[in-house]
């Protein structure tokens, strides 16, 4: 249970480095302006070999919540990475989503 609250926070990081604004990670809260079940629903579409492309609706309208500039800062702090996330993929989900037209950190 423990390695699955951490894997939120990691996730909810995410977030926060693509928005822009202070996280919280605690007890659902948000993290970036991203929810942890926002969080949540975007994980297959940024973790494991062959992520889910495109990324589920309730995914793209957490991200059309998040900060993305606050998320950017999570991108190279290896974090994500830890969690399963997969840094890159993470920061394409705006684009996947047809919420920009390009993005980039």
């Amino acid at each position: 249970m423990e390695a699955y609250k951490k894997l939120m926070i990691v996730g909810m990081l995410l977030v926060i480095a693509m928005i822009g604004s202070k996280p919280i990670l605690a007890n659902g809260q948000s993290f970036c302006h991203m929810s942890k079940e926002g969080f949540k629903a975007c994980m297959p579409s940024v973790s494991g070999e062959n992520p889910v492309d495109p990324p589920t609706s309730a995914c793209c309208s957490a991200i059309a919540k998040a900060d993305l500039k606050c998320l950017c800062r999570y991108k190279d702090s290896g974090l994500l990475t830890f969690y399963g996330v997969d840094p890159n993929e993470a920061m394409q989900l705006p684009v996947k989503c047809k919420l920009v037209d390009s993005f980039s950190c």
